[in-house]
């Protein structure tokens, strides 16, 4: 134990520190994350596990050292922001924008109303004080109303959704942090007008909330025209990732200065730069996702290292369950009562409310900053509940998410040519019927059959389909020169032999890097590595032609799904 107090002492050798510290959190995450990926829970889940166990078991993340990276987190979220933004594109808007803004308030005023009557009455039940229990009641609902985007959104890009509802879930979570931060300010005011501390009107409030949201729109905006017109004369790809990186930390650090949550502007970054340069922005996004990994995995782990279970008593677990179950109910029937009312498509009326259940960030900013508010008792209560609840949901809620997806028929959607060679076997993409050539077929039959198709790559196999060689037609060109043998020579006679073959059940990755290794467009696909049969080829251009239909296909079924009304 001693050692790992070390490593989180930051005062002694900080730098050495800080680096083992990291190394820490992006071994442990990683190594999480993978392990949850292959029990198919989402790997944000493991990361966050890994940050309880660093922080609240263990003690090597320590509550100052989690303040200290505090800019690292606001980099991260506003990385999230800016990926989010540029799915935003104005087709998208255009198609659902309405309906996209009426399920926005629905859900979220459904939440904050559910939130704010169930905790005043625990509140009061449990305190018996009217006024104090109404007064958390309003903050607790606005807190509430938060979405956690980077928990969900990281779900979508794991499992590659698209479709209505994760149009949806997108611009929902994008967007629900400006409704939320108002909601906030109109509560926060209104619940210290009700304990008598109030030192501003709500209409002052409001003023100030719509001067922040604009604000940090416009610092967006104006940082996405920059990057659009440096773009025009960038083309090497280290440039491009740079200087949209530079941008990023521009709108971020900006966005510091008053204490602005810099998702909303980094967003605005992402959709600007998007809808100026809908192609060129294409390429960029893939840059910048090469470069979040990392990023993601020490946020959610740095999330997890905030908990702290062993300050919660009896009173504040009942408050929890309390905050957490009327949430909960407050999301999915707001968002059903909203996906019904703009006749959103079934998919989106059914499971739009359980993909928008984790909280992160934005709730803990905005409890953090309701306990220096009020100070106190209900200052610390107000924190201690808000943050055990949002890591409680930040655990259980990308599973419903994931659960929300599957149901839609939206997972897998959104793949590209690469992600399904990294997923597929050779078994899926190859010609399991293949023009095959016994043995002893004469030679004047195989050039007949050469003349009646279009392969140039001939298995050559036995009685029980046992692959003996191949002929192919460059190999078979020498025996045009001499016609007097073509009568008594046979298949096994001219067949080359097989130096490589695959199997059936090799990543299809491996078998291309192999091709590709020695120059081969087809390979001979065997049942097993202890088998002769013959199941199959593996042509090189068929397969890829068929790995560009199925993305095709998927991409367009999930734009195709029709908003039906319910």
């Amino acid at each position: 134990m001693q050692v790992l107090h070390v490593i989180s002492n930051v005062e002694d050798g900080g730098v050495f520190n800080i680096v083992l510290l990291f190394g820490l959190i992006f071994f442990g995450g990683t190594f999480a994350s993978r392990l949850f990926q292959k029990m198919k829970i989402p790997q944000v889940v493991g990361c966050i596990l890994v940050g309880i166990l660093l922080g609240d078991v263990f003690g090597v993340i320590e509550t100052h050292t989690i303040e200290m990276l505090e800019p690292f987190t606001m980099v991260a979220l506003g990385l999230i922001g800016f990926m989010i933004g540029g799915e935003l594109r104005g087709d998208v808007f255009k198609k659902y924008g309405r309906q996209f803004f009426t399920i926005l308030f629905s859900q979220g005023l459904g939440a904050f109303v559910s939130v704010a009557v169930a905790t005043s009455l625990a509140g009061y039940f449990l305190t018996g004080d009217l006024k104090s229990a109404i007064a958390m009641g309003l903050v607790f609902g606005a807190i509430g109303s938060a979405t956690a985007p980077a928990a969900t959104v990281n779900v979508l890009w794991e499992f590659k959704t698209r479709g209505p509802l994760t149009a949806a879930i997108l611009a929902i979570v994008a967007l629900d942090d400006g409704l939320a931060l108002i909601l906030y300010r109109v509560a926060a005011s209104g619940a210290q007008t009700i304990l008598g501390t109030s030192e501003t009107t709500v209409l002052r409030t409001l003023l100030f909330v719509f001067s922040e949201i604009v604000g940090a729109v416009l610092l967006g905006f104006v940082v996405g025209l920059i990057l659009y017109y440096l773009l025009k004369f960038v083309r090497a790809d280290d440039k491009i990732l740079t200087f949209t990186i530079a941008c990023l930390f521009l709108v971020v650090g900006v966005s510091m200065i008053p204490k602005i949550d810099p998702i909303l502007p980094a967003m605005t970054l992402g959709i600007t730069i998007a809808n100026l340069a809908p192609r060129q922005s294409k390429y960029l996004f893939e840059l910048v996702k090469h470069f979040y990994p990392p990023i993601y995995i020490a946020f959610f782990v740095l999330a997890g290292a905030h908990m702290e279970l062993g300050k919660i008593g009896g009173v504040m677990l009942a408050m929890i369950l309390v905050y957490t179950l009327s949430r909960a109910f407050g999301k999915i029937v707001g968002s059903w009562i909203g996906a019904k009312h703009s006749r959103s498509a079934i998919t989106v009326q059914k499971y739009l409310g359980i993909c928008l259940l984790p909280q992160a960030g934005v709730a803990i900013g905005l409890a953090i900053l309701a306990g220096s508010q009020f100070g106190g008792e209900v200052g610390k209560a107000i924190i201690l509940i808000v943050m055990t609840a949002t890591f409680l949901m930040e655990i259980i809620g990308p599973m419903f998410v994931k659960i929300g997806v599957e149901r839609a028929g939206e997972v897998g959607m959104n793949v590209t040519e690469d992600d399904l060679i990294k997923s597929y076997k050779v078994m899926d993409v190859m010609d399991a019927e293949p023009l095959v050539i016994e043995e002893d077929t004469a030679l004047g039959e195989i050039l007949e059959l050469f003349g009646k198709t279009d392969s140039v790559y001939y298995p050559v196999v036995d009685r029980e389909h046992n692959i003996m060689g191949k002929i192919t037609i460059s190999g078979i060109k020498e025996m045009f020169a001499n016609q007097d043998v073509c009568g008594w020579l046979l298949a096994c006679d001219v067949a080359e032999p097989v130096i490589d073959c695959t199997t059936k059940d090799t990543e299809l990755q491996d078998a291309f890097e192999k091709m590709a290794k020695f120059g081969m467009e087809d390979i001979a696909v065997l049942e097993s590595k202890d088998s002769k049969k013959l199941v199959g080829v593996l042509d090189n251009r068929l397969a890829n032609r068929k790995i560009s239909a199925e993305v095709l296909r998927r991409r367009q079924q999930a734009d195709e799904l029709a908003l039906v009304a319910g």
